[in-house]
C-alpha cells in the first residue's frame, strides 16, 4: 500500500488535558527527519521505558521501518505541535491473528498532557476499521505512567507478569466505561481550553491604536476601564505607548508570557501576526478583525490549532469575565451588565453590543460572555463544556444561528440541563438564503426534537430570552404548575388568570384582590399568606400604584415578603429588575431573590410557563440508555446491504427482535389459498401496490377473510382493481389502533425515531412525534405519548387501552438499529396495530444507502474545519 495514502478522516485536531491543542495524523516517510529529531529529544529514561533498553540513536533501518507503514496492518500516528513531533503511537498486527501490539512514546516536556490516552483512542478506532479486534501491549512494570494509561482507559484488561514486564491484552470494542472515560476527559479538556480564554493572566492587544475611531482603541479602552487583573500589552510598531501604556513593536518583544492575544488589525495582516503568536506560545487567540476569505479563515484556525491555540472569531465582538479576580472586558462594548450568575454565548458579533446593553438595562448580571462571530473554532458546545463545572454560572443563555455539531450539542445540553437551565433562541428558521443560517441547517422537526429531548428552553426572540432569564436567574424553579394571582386590580388579575390557563398552567384559586387602597403591609401579607398555601407553586403579582402612597413602599414590601416560591410581577409595567425590587449583590447588581418585572401579565406568565415546563422536565427520571434483549448485531451487519426483497427486510428486522406478522407473496389464486392454509385463518389479502394499500378507502385490502372461498373472491376483486396477479397474503393481527413508527435520517443531526397514529387526519395535521437517537427508556415512553391523538391508545371514551410498553420496546429496537446500522437512511413500519395484546407490525419499508457522517462518534476530536 502507498505509505502516503491514508484515510483522510484519521487526521484530527485534538484538545489536551491542559487546554492546548495538537494535530494528529498518520505518519509518512516524509516524517523521517522529524522522527529522528523527536527521538533525540527524549530522555534516557523515556527511551528505556519505550524500547526496554538503551537506545541512544535510531539506526537508519529503524527510521525507515518506523516511518513507512501500510495504514492497515501497520499504523502509526504522530502528534504534531507546529513542525515538531511531540508523541508517536503505533500498532503492528501479529501475524495470522486479529490482534496487534500497541505502543506509544511521548516527549518528556509533554508528558502528563493526556497524549497517551488520545493516541490509544485513535489507534483503537483505526484498528477496528482495519478488522482488528484486540490490542496487546508489553510494558515495563516500573513504567507506572504508561500502565495508568491502559488501566484508566475503561477497557476490560487481562494482565500477566513475567520478569519485570507486564503483558496487557484487551478487546477493542468500546465499552460503556471506555466511552464514559473518553467523554469525561473531553469535557475536562475542552472546559480547560475555554478557561484559558476567559481567565488569562495576561493580554496582548495586537493593533492597539491611538485613533479613537479604530477598534484597536475601543478594545484597549475597555480592557483598561474594566481594570483587568493582569498586565495588558498594546502591540503597535508605530508608537511607544498607547493610552499611557507602553507599546511593543511585536508580540515577540513582550518580555513576559502572553495567555490571550486579541487581534484587531486589517484582515491582510492577520496571518503574519499569527506566526508571531505561535512563536510566542500564546494560549488563545481572539480575532475581532474580519477575515472575508473563507480559505484564509480556515488556514488561520488550522495553523492556530496545530500550534496549540484555540481561536474565537473572526468577526468576534469579544469575551467578558466579570469575576472580580479577573475583570476581563476584551470586547467592543462600552457598557457591560453587572456581575451575575448567567453565562451568555452569542454567535452574532453585530448583536453582541445590543445584547450586553439590554442585559444591563434589565438588571441581568452575567458571569461570562462570549461572542464568537464566525465561530470558526470555539463554539457554543465548548462553552457548554466550560459552564458545566463553572461554579460562578447557574443559568446558560444561547443565541444560535447555526449548529456545528448538533449531535454533540444534544449530548452536552442533556447533561448540563439537569443541573443548570439552558435558554436558547435559534435564528435562521425562515432564512431566504439558507447559507445565511450557518454551518448546519436543521429542519424544524429535528430542531424541535433536539430541544424537547434535551430540556433546552426554546424561545422565539431575544425579548423572550431575557424575560425567561430574569426569572431563572433571580427566582427558584416552580415545584409544579399551580399558580396564584395576587394584586390590587381585578381587571389586571383576570388578564393574568386568562394568560395562565392559555399557557397550560393551573389557576390554584381565584385571584386575590387586596383593593386599590390597601397598605404596603396588607399587600405584602396577602402575598405571604397566599404563598404559604400548599396548593400554590408560584405567584403572579400585579400592581397598579395607588395615588396616595409611594410605589417604592409597595416594592419594598413585595421584595421582603420572602415567599420561598417563584414570584413574577407587573410592577408599574417596568421591564427588568427595578432598583426597588432588587436584592443587591456584592457589586450592587440585582442578585438572587430579586423580583423580575414585566410590562404585561402575558409576558410575566409566559416566562413562568417556560420555567415550569423546564422544572417538570428536570424532575422526570433521567432514563437509561438500554438495549433490548435479543439483538444480533453481527448478523444484521451482514444483511443490511441485502434488503432488495421483502424476505430480506423481514430477516434484517428479526435481528432486532422486530417481528413482522407472517405473510406470503402469491401469484395465483391457488397459491393464495395454500398460503392461507399454512398461515391459518383469518387472513388479509393485500395488493403489492403501496399506493393502493395505503388508500383511505382500503381499496387495496381485503380484511378478515375466514375461508378459502372468501379468499378466492377477494383475490379476483383485487386482481380487477390492481391489474397485478402478485399479492400478499398475511395472517390477521389482533384488531387495534393503527400506528406508524420509523427512522428518519438527518444528514447533519443524525437519525430521528418518529411515531404517530395512522390515518389521513394525522398525516394532514402532521401529528407526529420525534426523538433523537440514541434514546433512553424515558425518551421512548414520552415518544409514544406525545402525539395529540395519543389518548386513543390509553382508552379514550371507553376504548380498550393498548400495550404502550410494547410500543416503547419497538421504539427502542428501532433506536438500536439506527445506532448500529447507519446505512439505514429511512425505515417505516406501517401499519403497526397496537392493542392490549401487543404491537403487531404488518408492513415495513426500508431505504439503504451510504452511511452519513456521525460527528459525535469515534475518538475525541475538534470539529473539522469547513472546506469549500
Amino acid at each position: 500500500m502507498d505509505p502516503y495514502d491514508y484515510p483522510k478522516h484519521w487526521e484530527a485536531d485534538v484538545v489536551l488535558s491542559d487546554g492546548g491543542t495538537v494535530h494528529l495524523r498518520p505518519i509518512t516517510p516524509d516524517d523521517a527527519d522529524r522522527l529522528v529529531a523527536f527521538h533525540g529529544r527524549l530522555s534516557e529514561r523515556t527511551r528505556y521505558f519505550r524500547y526496554f533498553g538503551p537506545y541512544p540513536r535510531m539506526p537508519q533501518r529503524d527510521v525507515e521501518r518506523f516511518s513507512t507503514v501500510d495504514h492497515g496492518d501497520r499504523v502509526a500516528f504522530v502528534a504534531m505541535l507546529g513542525d515538531d513531533i511531540v508523541a508517536v503511537g503505533r500498532y503492528d498486527r501479529l501475524a495470522g491473528t486479529d490482534s496487534a501490539e500497541v505502543a506509544f512514546v511521548v516527549a518528556d516536556a509533554h508528558q502528563g498532557r493526556g497524549l497517551g490516552s488520545i493516541l490509544l483512542e485513535h489507534l483503537a478506532a483505526a484498528a477496528r476499521e482495519s478488522g482488528l479486534t484486540r490490542f496487546v501491549a508489553e510494558v515495563l512494570a516500573e513504567n507506572s505512567q504508561m500502565v495508568r494509561v491502559f488501566r484508566d482507559a475503561g477497557y476490560q484488561i487481562a494482565r500477566s507478569f513475567e520478569e519485570g514486564t507486564l503483558h496487557l491484552e484487551f478487546a477493542l470494542d468500546p465499552t460503556e466505561q471506555s466511552v464514559a472515560v473518553a467523554r469525561a476527559r473531553e469535557q475536562a479538556a475542552e472546559a480547560r481550553s475555554v478557561r484559558n480564554l476567559l481567565t488569562p493572566r495576561s493580554v496582548a492587544l495586537i493593533g492597539a491604536s491611538t485613533d479613537h475611531a479604530k477598534i484597536g482603541h475601543a478594545v484597549l479602552t475597555n480592557l483598561l476601564v474594566a481594570d483587568f487583573a493582569g498586565p495588558v500589552y498594546p502591540v503597535n510598531p508605530e508608537h511607544r505607548s498607547v493610552r499611557g501604556v507602553r507599546a511593543y513593536s511585536s508580540v515577540l518583544d513582550i518580555p513576559d508570557d502572553v495567555d490571550l492575544a486579541v487581534v484587531a488589525i486589517p484582515a491582510a495582516g492577520v496571518e503574519d501576526v499569527l506566526d508571531a503568536c505561535l512563536a510566542k506560545g500564546v494560549k488563545a487567540l481572539l480575532v475581532v478583525s474580519t477575515v472575508p476569505d473563507p480559505e484564509a479563515e480556515r488556514r488561520l484556525v488550522s495553523q492556530a490549532r496545530a500550534h496549540g491555540m484555540r481561536v474565537v472569531g473572526p468577526s468576534a465582538l469579544g469575551v467578558v469575565n466579570t469575576d472580580p479576580e479577573v475583570r476581563l472586558n476584551a470586547t467592543l462594548a462600552p457598557k457591560l451588565p453587572g456581575r451575575g450568575r448567567t453565562g451568555f454565548f452569542c454567535q452574532s458579533g453585530a448583536l453582541g453590543i445590543a445584547i450586553l446593553a439590554t442585559a444591563a438595562e434589565r438588571g441581568l448580571g452575567l458571569s461570562t460572555f462570549v461572542s464568537a462571530g464566525n465561530r470558526a473554532d470555539v463554539s457554543g458546545n465548548d462553552l457548554l463544556q466550560y459552564w458545566a463545572d463553572d461554579p460562578a454560572t447557574d443559568v446558560v443563555l444561547l443565541y444560535l444561528e447555526s449548529f456545528g455539531n448538533p449531535r454533540k450539542f444534544a449530548r452536552l445540553a442533556r447533561r448540563l440541563g439537569r443541573r443548570k437551565p439552558i435558554v436558547a433562541v435559534k435564528t435562521g428558521r425562515h432564512a431566504v438564503n439558507p447559507g445565511l443560517a450557518g454551518t448546519v441547517a436543521l429542519d424544524e422537526l429535528s430542531l424541535q426534537s433536539l430541544f424537547e429531548q434535551t430540556g433546552v428552553i426554546r424561545v422565539e426572540s431575544l425579548g423572550q430570552l431575557f424575560d425567561t432569564a430574569l426569572l431563572l436567574a433571580h427566582q427558584p424553579l416552580p415545584a409544579g404548575p399551580r399558580v396564584a394571582v395576587v394584586g390590587n386590580s381585578t381587571a389586571i388579575g383576570l388578564l393574568a388568570a386568562d394568560a395562565l390557563l392559555a399557557q397550560g398552567l393551573e389557576l390554584a384559586r381565584e385571584p386575590v384582590d387586596v383593593g386599590a387602597h390597601a397598605s404596603p403591609e396588607a399587600f405584602a401579607e396577602a402575598v405571604r399568606s397566599t404563598a404559604r398555601c400548599e396548593d400554590v407553586d408560584a405567584l403572579v403579582v400585579v400592581f397598579v400604584p395607588p395615588i396616595a402612597m409611594p410605589a417604592a413602599d409597595y416594592a419594598k414590601s413585595l421584595r421582603e415578603a420572602g415567599t420561598g416560591k417563584p414570584v413574577v410581577t407587573t410592577f408599574l409595567a417596568v421591564e427588568g429588575v427595578p432598583d426597588e425590587l432588587a436584592v443587591p449583590g456584592p457589586d450592587g447588581s440585582p442578585s438572587r431573590g430579586s423580583v423580575p418585572s414585566y410590562p404585561s401579565p402575558e409576558r410575566a406568565v409566559s416566562a413562568l410557563a417556560r420555567a415550569t415546563r423546564y422544572a417538570q422536565w428536570r424532575s422526570r427520571p433521567r432514563g437509561e440508555f438500554t438495549r433490548p434483549e435479543g439483538i444480533d448485531t453481527e448478523r444484521a451487519r451482514e444483511l443490511v446491504l441485502k434488503t432488495s426483497t421483502d424476505e430480506e427486510v423481514v430477516a434484517l428486522l428479526a435481528c432486532y427482535g422486530i417481528e413482522v406478522v407472517p405473510f406470503r407473496t402469491v401469484s395465483t389464486v391457488d397459491d393464495a389459498v395454500r398460503a392461507c392454509d399454512e398461515l391459518g385463518y383469518p387472513v388479509v389479502l393485500k395488493s403489492t401496490s403501496e399506493q393502493l394499500r395505503h388508500r383511505t378507502d382500503f381499496l387495496g385490502l381485503r380484511l378478515d377473510l375466514a375461508s378459502a372461498e372468501a379468499v378466492r373472491v377477494a383475490y379476483q376483486d383485487l386482481l380487477e382493481v390492481s391489474g397485478s396477479a402478485e399479492m400478499y397474503v398475511q395472517r390477521m393481527a389482533p384488531k387495534g389502533v393503527s400506528c406508524q413508527l420509523g427512522l428518519q435520517d438527518d444528514p447533519s443531526f443524525g437519525t430521528l425515531v418518529s411515531f404517530g397514529l395512522g390515518g389521513v387526519v394525522s398525516d394532514l395535521l402532521g401529528d407526529r412525534a420525534y426523538r433523537a437517537v440514541p434514546m433512553t427508556d424515558t425518551d421512548a415512553a414520552a415518544l409514544v405519548r406525545a402525539p395529540k391523538a395519543a389518548p386513543l391508545l390509553i382508552g379514550y371514551r371507553g376504548g380498550e387501552p393498548a400495550d404502550l410498553a410494547a410500543l416503547e420496546d419497538l421504539a427502542l429496537r428501532l433506536s438500536a438499529l439506527a445506532e448500529d446500522l447507519p446505512e439505514v437512511r429511512r425505515l417505516v413500519l406501517e401499519p403497526v396495530l397496537a392493542s392490549a395484546a401487543g404491537a403487531f407490525v404488518s408492513s415495513a419499508r426500508i431505504t439503504v444507502g451510504e452511511p452519513p457522517s456521525q460527528p459525535d462518534t469515534g475518538p475525541r476530536r475538534l470539529r473539522p474545519l469547513a472546506t469549500e
